[in-house]
């Protein structure tokens, strides 16, 4: 396959490390990876980053050798255990999370669903906490993954919080995509949602990213708004209603304004 025939499936990552040279590049093949949800072979990288096939396979070796990524016995590649280490380093010494996490847990108890925690990068949610539900049906969303933006209730939360300008540069920067039949895919229809939010404090999603799936949300910011997350309760539709969800909706911005409270004394405060 010719690369006019691929070029679509390039994935903003590997368009946004294309000129940051060799680290640029290995990092590049580790959000492919990383985002997959099984093992990724050869072509099947090769097919989404952008890069030359000797070039990927000297990246690929490369990290296999430092513990980055695992070889697989059928030729496939995941992450290597390596990236676990880090990745319990920043989690473990991520002041932000330790601040919110107290909140969190209350939170929880005040509604009994689950409780996320999640930062904004470009134009994705990172889940950085989570406090499982106590009901026998759970969400299935794990620490370190990623959700659009704009179709999520923490996205649209932390969307809200930014200035217009910032807000507008991100949304010429989202590749509208529809979920289901509730997703929002316009610009237009998106700000004028965030217009809502920001008049009211919460945001929802009302089944748009997942069917089945609702949640409540509110922003949590710097004073300089250069530091943006979404705190929501989610739960599954037959269980949690729109009305339950509005009537968490002033707890929700109770729990995001106790955690910019105690963000203030290090981050500096609310404007």
């Amino acid at each position: 396959m010719d690369k006019a025939q691929t070029s679509d499936s390039v994935t903003p990552q590997a368009r946004a490390h294309a000129d940051t040279g060799t680290l640029g590049k290995a990092i590049t093949v580790l959000d492919i990876v990383a985002s997959a949800e099984e093992p990724m072979r050869f072509t099947e990288i090769l097919d989404r980053c952008d890069q030359p096939r000797g070039t990927l396979h000297r990246q690929l070796s490369n990290l296999v050798e430092e513990g980055l990524l695992t070889l697989n016995r059928d030729h496939s590649y995941s992450l290597g255990l390596r990236l676990l280490k880090f990745a319990a380093k920043a989690w473990a010494g991520n002041k932000f999370r330790t601040i919110a996490e107290p909140h969190l847990r209350t939170l929880h108890e005040q509604t009994g669903e689950t409780v996320h925690l999640s930062v904004l990068r470009g134009t994705e949610m990172i889940y950085l906490d989570k406090v499982e539900s106590r009901q026998a049906v759970r969400m299935y969303s794990q620490i370190g993954n990623a959700s659009p933006v704009f179709c999520t209730g923490v996205g649209k939360a932390a969307m809200s919080a930014l200035n217009d300008e910032a807000l507008e540069t991100l949304i010429g920067q989202i590749a509208f995509r529809r979920f289901t039949e509730h997703t929002i895919v316009t610009a237009q229809d998106l700000k004028a949602e965030i217009a809502d939010i920001r008049a009211t404090g919460n945001a929802y999603d009302r089944e748009e990213h997942e069917i089945g799936i609702r949640c409540v949300a509110a922003p949590v910011y710097s004073a300089d708004r250069s530091f943006v997350a979404g705190l929501s309760v989610t739960g599954p539709a037959y269980r949690v209603s729109m009305e339950a969800l509005q009537s968490w909706a002033g707890l929700v911005r109770e729990a995001a304004n106790a955690i910019m409270d105690d963000m203030a004394p290090r981050l500096g405060p609310r404007t």
